[in-house]
């Protein structure tokens, strides 16, 4: 029976084993998806099948900056804390971003692809052994890698945060900015803003929120007698408030609040006689937007000897 790539993905998809292995077992049981899974079974690496199915929302997000000043920001997902805090864990993780800065590969699946540091194996074969060994169920769930400019990487709490600034610098030597860049990188972590600057703030997002305060407006009572025209003014200077909120350069700098960090970032370019502009950043907080399971630990266990 002949098999597609799609069957070789659905297999990966099912077992967490390689594409090269799914291929191989897919070929061995003559496209049979249950056979290839028994041989998968057999050979010792699909041992972590139901693992794969658990869901993973803990683990760390960590960020690095390499020797040639690539910058690079992960979340590698586990699905307790505790393995999170394995030092095989924390390695792997390491590794893939060392693996992200060197190989640049264009997603997740492309980064599964490449060879894993001293071994003649991929990420994905290495990353079912993890399964194995450590007994849970882990995904590479996301990167973002900065090759440009300056960056500089800060990592809250152990992993629960991982931050990445890029900044584009003239006349000032890289070393110079990092204590700014881990500055910035701390308000990204505590404030949690959506966008860089208001000019990245995008027409139907300021629609949907004019739309929402126009009608906060209408409904406050102190309103009732105030003309439209009054109301909307009101409006677009809650909007003002609203980039102040969400962008991170009208953001009132934590250290300084009397400034905003624009200004802030501008002040220390001057001080130190160049220029500084902050072009990018990312932020990831670990876990967030997966929907964790409430465990039935008696129905699991229930489950398990039936």
């Amino acid at each position: 029976m002949a098999f597609s790539a799609k069957d070789v993905q659905a297999l990966r998809e099912m077992t967490g084993v390689g594409m090269m292995d799914c291929k191989k077992a897919l070929a061995a049981a003559d496209g049979d998806k249950d056979k290839a899974i028994e041989w998968l079974r057999e050979k010792g690496l699909a041992a972590q099948t139901k693992k794969a199915g658990k869901i993973a929302a803990e683990g760390v997000a960590y960020a690095i900056v390499d020797e040639s000043g690539v910058g690079v920001v992960i979340e590698v997902n586990s699905q307790t804390d505790f393995v999170a805090k394995n030092e095989v864990f924390q390695d792997f993780v390491n590794n893939l971003a060392a693996i992200v800065a060197k190989e640049n590969p264009a997603d997740v699946a492309a980064l599964q692809e490449c060879k894993y540091p001293g071994e003649d194996r991929t990420v994905a074969n290495v990353l079912a052994d993890k399964v194995l060994s450590i007994g849970e169920n882990i995904q590479i769930r996301r990167f973002v890698r900065y090759a440009e400019g300056v960056n500089v990487p800060y990592i809250h709490a152990g992993g629960k945060v991982g931050v990445l600034v890029n900044m584009e610098v003239e006349g000032i030597e890289a070393d110079k900015v990092v204590e700014l860049g881990k500055d910035v990188a701390m308000q990204i972590c505590a404030m949690n803003p959506g966008f860089l600057d208001k000019s990245d703030v995008e027409q139907a997002t300021l629609d949907k929120e004019k739309e929402i305060l126009m009608v906060q407006a209408k409904e406050d009572p102190k309103n009732a007698n105030k003309p439209e025209n009054i109301i909307e003014k009101m409006v677009m200077g809650r909007i003002g408030k609203f980039y102040e909120e969400n962008c991170l350069l009208q953001q009132a700098f934590v250290k300084e609040n009397k400034v905003s960090v624009e200004k802030h970032v501008a002040e220390v370019a001057k001080q130190l006689g160049g220029k500084i502009v902050v072009k990018a950043f990312t932020r990831f907080a670990t876990g967030e937007g997966i929907e964790k399971a409430e465990e039935d630990f008696a129905a699991e266990v229930a489950s398990m000897i039936q």
